[in-house]
């Protein structure tokens, strides 16, 4: 059985497409974020709680950006795993953690696992991190309160869930210009990074198009909420466009 027939429905497709973009997924989320990403992470890294030593898991972890933001967190006696059902993100990912630990300062990191999975039926034991996050992901599951709960199941009590998403700016005069730029500017500039495959320009297409169903922030937050979360709280970043949600899990 090949590993695209482990899935069906949106996952079958989002997973194809996340192959097919893979070596220009990091280019892409710059060129998109007009160059906002770094300080969006930095937002991220703000909530996460994650002390040295700690223990972090990655969830649909891609590329392993917020992998390596967590992994210096948690500094060399820490561990950050990550996981995603796409191997091909994950041998990006791979390839980026290698370059930068043997660059000058990478030995001051944790050591990071990418290993290959599903969001929704996370093969680790309840209350194993002291972290679980996520970045951009929330969008391409295809079921949102159950990736969050699996998340808020494998942190230790009194250990946080983080999540850096995409969202509906609630002031109009911010809202219709990005849904503008999301809706229609994306997918030219996804094309014009990357112009080789149909396969590829309906990728980016897709993008812009799984904001859809993603919740309100507050709606969000209702759902950290009902996953068992407290001290539940979103940041908006950005006029809105994006924003980290947090929750701790009761001690």
């Amino acid at each position: 059985m090949t590993r695209e027939q482990d899935y069906s429905g949106k996952e079958l497709y989002v997973h194809n497409l996340f192959a097919a973009i893979a070596h220009h997924y990091d280019v892409m989320n710059m060129v998109m974020s007009a160059g906002m990403l770094r300080l969006w992470q930095r937002a991220f890294a703000g909530r996460t709680g994650l002390q040295p030593g700690g223990r972090a898991l990655d969830v649909a972890a891609g590329t392993a950006e917020l992998s390596l933001v967590l992994a210096r967190q948690a500094g060399p006696t820490g561990q950050v795993t990550g996981i995603d059902f796409s191997a091909e993100m994950l041998e990006v990912g791979r390839e980026k953690v290698d370059a930068i630990r043997a660059r000058r300062g990478g030995d001051r990191m944790a050591p990071i696992s990418l290993v290959e999975g599903n969001a929704l039926s996370l093969p680790f034991a309840d209350g194993t991190f002291d972290c679980a996050a996520s970045g951009f992901a929330l969008r391409n599951v295809k079921d949102i309160p159950k990736a969050i709960s699996e998340m808020a199941r494998v942190v230790k009590p009194g250990g946080r869930v983080v999540v850096l998403e995409l969202s509906k700016p609630s002031n109009p005069l911010i809202r219709e210009p990005y849904f503008l730029y999301f809706n229609h500017i994306v997918p030219i500039l996804g094309w014009i990074i990357d112009p080789k495959t149909e396969r590829k320009l309906r990728a980016y297409g897709w993008l812009p198009k799984s904001l859809i169903p993603l919740p309100s922030q507050k709606g969000l937050a209702d759902i950290f909420r009902q996953a068992g979360l407290v001290d539940v709280g979103f940041q908006g970043l950005t006029a809105g466009v994006v924003s980290v949600h947090y929750g701790i899990k009761p001690s």
